[in-house]
Order: structure tokens, then sequence, then C-alpha cells
């Protein structure tokens, strides 16, 4: 049997300019834009788009997992500095503003998701991102700054009540609400 080969620096770049095209064209434009509108945007033949992704659920499912992959990166990147000496609490605070706005400004190819019925299929990178933010949360607690109740599934509620089609100065408040209520000196520890 034949390894399989691997893809072409073309048919690399190509995918990379699609699914960002496709994740700006979702967000100006709404769930309807069309795949010619996309693939005009990534500046690659309607049928380049096709070969790449043979249904625009597959582009947004794309779309999403790159989002989750993004969302884990940044959240094993602040545990990294967390291991290199930084605060946990001002690591989970930051991570947990940098989702919310980039939300904010991916909340239409989430709609398109949510409408499409795509399934981002990226359970490893969410599976890795749920462990880095257990951690953070683990370090935060053992410095004394969270309350020792508070668990990633608290996260996960904040991520998916996020005002994010509220203004930033909105998200910023009920952020820092949220915050408060994670927090050792935000809340009574009997409660």
């Amino acid at each position: 049997m034949t390894p399989a080969r691997a893809p072409r620096a073309d048919a690399i770049r190509n995918r990379g300019k699609i699914l960002t095209a496709a994740g700006e064209q979702i967000t100006t434009h709404g769930p309807d834009v069309g795949m010619d509108e996309i693939a005009a945007a990534a500046g690659v033949a309607v049928g380049t788009l096709y070969r790449h992704f043979p249904t625009k659920t597959d582009l947004v499912a794309a779309v999403v997992a790159e989002f989750v992959a993004r969302v884990t990166d940044d959240a094993e990147a602040a545990l990294g500095r967390v291991a290199d000496g930084a605060r946990a609490l001002d690591e989970l605070t930051g991570f947990l503003g940098r989702v919310v706005e980039t939300s904010a400004a991916d909340r239409a190819v989430k709609a398109a998701a949510q409408s499409l019925g795509a399934e981002p299929g990226n359970p490893a990178a969410e599976q890795r991102a749920s462990g880095a933010v257990t951690d953070l949360i683990r370090a935060a607690q053992a410095d004394g700054d969270i309350h020792p109740d508070v668990t990633v599934d608290d996260i996960y509620l904040l991520f998916s009540t996020a005002p994010t089609d509220q203004p930033a100065s909105a998200r910023n408040r009920w952020l820092t609400l949220f915050t408060a209520g994670l927090t050792t000196e935000g809340r009574p520890a009997d409660r």
C-alpha cells in the first residue's frame, strides 16, 4: 500500500485563505453568504473551494474547528505563563476576556454553524483546552484567588452566556461581574 501523499504547499495555502475568507465573509455578511463570494474573497476558484470543502456545512465546521484550536492554543499559552511565574488569576481573567471578545467578533460564524448543524469536529483540541483551563483554575485556587468550588463547567457557562451581541463596554462589565463571582474576594466563602 502506498503511503498517503502530503498536501502540496499551494493546497495548504489555499485552504488557509479559504478559512480566513469564510470567517470574514460570514462575520461581515451573515450566514447566508454564498460559496462564490467566499471563493472570490479568498482569491481562489469556486472549484478549489469545493475540493477542500464539499459543502458549506463542511466549511463552517472547519472555521469553527479553527476557532476552537486558537482558543486551545491561547489557554495553553496562559498556562505556560503561569508555569513561568505569572499570577494564575490574571492569566485566567485575561484568557476569559480574549475568548469573549473573539466570540463577539465571530458570532455570525457561530450562528451559521448552528443554522447549518455544523459540528466543529475537534474533540482533541476541546479536551486540551478543557485540561488547560482546569489547570489554570487549580493554580488560581492554590493561590487562594479562586473559590474551591469553581470548575471548568463554570467557565463554559461563562462562554455560553456571554453577551457577545452587546458593545465592548457591556462585555467588559459583564466579565468583571462574572469574574468577581469566581474569586475569593468577590463573594463570601460560605455561598
